[in-house]
């Protein structure tokens, strides 16, 4: 403790005003990481939800004291809980969707409510529970239902409801199959209104499967389904990747109506038979002159002459229906005129003299098996022109694209990579500040050593010129010194004698540049020899 107050009175208020710094950033630098590696690692449990679903959502979550973050839109819980979380608040009915059905009509009393207000309740009633119904689907993530209703006025006649649907998939876009089922379901759901009449909007604002639309099998459909089906049959014989199949159709594109009528006069048929059959007969008496006897009876006048006549007529009429034929004939493009399928069958793999495999060609019976199911398979037509080219040839081998999909080991250890970022980048910045701030800062400083303590030494130039020795007329006492003592590691000689120093190439064998180099190199022993020397002379003095 001692030490450190020392080192502390030691430095100045600049190093001190920086020691101070550095300490409270290392400590909130330790602070932050430990803070880092006890908090959990916090994942998305919802996003997108509106203000009543998400409120009910966090209040459920404060009742169980699962630590979660709000960040926006979206909700965050620690990672571990995830899954429990969402499984429990499911079960709970959370989050749930803010539409509203036939609880609506709960709230509505007998007083009050007057007829449009309950008319306006049932349709949001029946709105929300379409939307419920429609939500209730994997596929969907949001819906809204409108109706435009007709309302309860018996004097409207010929306004018939319509109906608008906005859905929000969950992941790829409505299908036109999906956008049908929704437009049957709410047709179905409100009295008197057609399917036709609803109308499908995504996310997007485009309409989804509108009725209007014609999508007719064209060429490249029938050709896609072919390929597909003589492929599935190939790669059952040759195996996967070893045959490729191209399929070109040549359809119809136009349309053509024909009415045919033809009449068969060899073949009649009697529809029917009238026979009319007619009789007459008549009879005249014969004439006289006009007496008193003529006017009598026949048995008291005179006898004349009579004629009589008879007639008979027959007649029969028969009706026949001649035999009519009356065809139409009605033509749509998209009718096949002509077919041609390509298909390339890779080589047969033949074991080698060596245990290599060897490839060669196919036999030509196999092709003629191969070119028949084909010809089934698509539907061969040899009079519409179709032509079906079947070769054996050898496929060049492509290296799959891509690596392979594997679990790494910071999978396996469950590590967030982010998070063990931050904390490396912390502790480094926690090293440096220690390492090249704090620890120089209190190290021990150098004793400073002034220039007017040391005694000159002579200069080079008094030296003898056989060297190693000093002058004889130079003594301790011309420099106001004592008799230097023997340095200990300085060598066996005789006082006054210098040890011979191993210096460095290139420098002069002068003992008073040896001396100058000895100090340099030794200045701790250097500086005590010197004190004690004044020390000596004080006494002495």
């Amino acid at each position: 403790m001692q030490q450190l107050l020392n080192a502390w009175t030691g430095l100045d208020l600049r190093r001190q005003i920086i020691v101070v710094l550095a300490t409270v950033a290392m400590f909130f630098g330790v602070l932050a990481m430990s803070r880092m590696a006890s908090a959990p690692s916090m994942t998305l449990l919802y996003a997108g939800l509106e203000n009543g679903a998400a409120g009910e959502v966090v209040r459920a979550l404060e009742q169980r004291g699962a630590a979660f973050e709000v960040r926006g839109g979206s909700i965050f819980v620690a990672a571990s809980d995830r899954d429990q979380l969402r499984m429990t608040l499911a079960s709970e009915g959370l989050p749930a969707n803010s539409t509203r059905g036939y609880e609506l009509l709960d709230s509505l009393s007998g007083f009050g409510t007057t007829s449009q207000m309950f008319d306006a309740a049932y349709w949001r009633a029946k709105e929300g529970e379409l939307a419920r119904t429609i939500v209730s689907s994997p596929h969907i993530a949001m819906a809204r239902v409108h109706i435009a209703s007709t309302g309860s006025n018996p004097f409207q006649r010929g306004v018939t409801p319509k109906a608008s649907v906005a859905v929000t998939p969950t992941g790829g876009p409505i299908t036109a199959q999906q956008a049908k089922a929704i437009r049957f379901l709410v047709s179905s759901a409100v009295a008197g209104l057609a399917s036709e009449d609803v109308a499908i909007i995504d996310a997007n604002g485009a309409l989804v499967g509108a009725t209007d639309e014609v999508a007719p099998a064209g060429a490249d459909d029938k050709a896609q389904v072919l390929r597909d089906r003589v492929q599935r049959l190939l790669e059952a014989r040759v195996g996967f990747g070893n045959a490729v199949v191209e399929v070109s159709v040549d359809t119809v594109t136009e349309s053509e109506a024909i009415r045919e009528r033809i009449f068969d006069p060899q073949g009649r048929v009697a529809v029917s038979t009238d026979t009319e059959e007619r009789n007459n007969s008549s009879t005249e008496a014969g004439g006289g002159n006009v007496t008193i006897a003529s006017n009598l009876p026949d048995e008291e006048g005179g006898e004349g002459e009579n004629s009589s006549s008879q007639n008979s007529e027959s007649r029969e009429r028969v009706n026949y229906e001649v035999s009519e034929t009356e065809r139409e004939i009605v033509r749509v493009p998209g009718a096949i005129k002509r077919l041609t399928v390509a298909v390339l069958v890779n080589e047969a793999a033949i074991p080698g003299e060596n245990g290599t495999q060897e490839f060669a060609p196919r036999e030509e019976a196999e092709l003629d098996a191969l070119r028949d199911l084909v010809a089934s398979a698509v539907g061969f037509d040899e009079t519409r022109g179709d032509i079906i080219t079947i070769k054996s040839m050898a496929l060049q081998s492509v290296a799959p694209q891509g690596t392979a999909a594997g679990n790494s080991m910071m999978d396996l250890l469950d590590i967030d990579i982010m998070s063990a970022i931050q904390m490396a980048v912390l502790a480094l910045v926690t090293l440096i500040l220690g390492l090249f701030v704090v620890r120089p800062l209190l190290s021990k400083q150098p004793i400073a050593i002034e220039e007017e303590e040391i005694p000159a030494l002579p200069a080079a130039d008094s030296a003898s010129s056989d060297g190693g020795m000093l002058p004889e007329e130079t003594d301790a006492d011309d420099f106001g010194l004592p008799d230097l003592p023997m340095i200990s590691g300085f060598g066996g000689g005789e006082p006054g004698e210098l040890p011979d120093l191993q210096m460095a190439g290139g420098m002069s064998d002068d003992p008073v540049d040896r001396l100058r180099n000895l100090i340099g190199e030794r200045q701790d022993e250097t500086v005590e020899i010197l004190r004690s020397w004044l020390e000596d002379k004080e006494e002495n003095v």
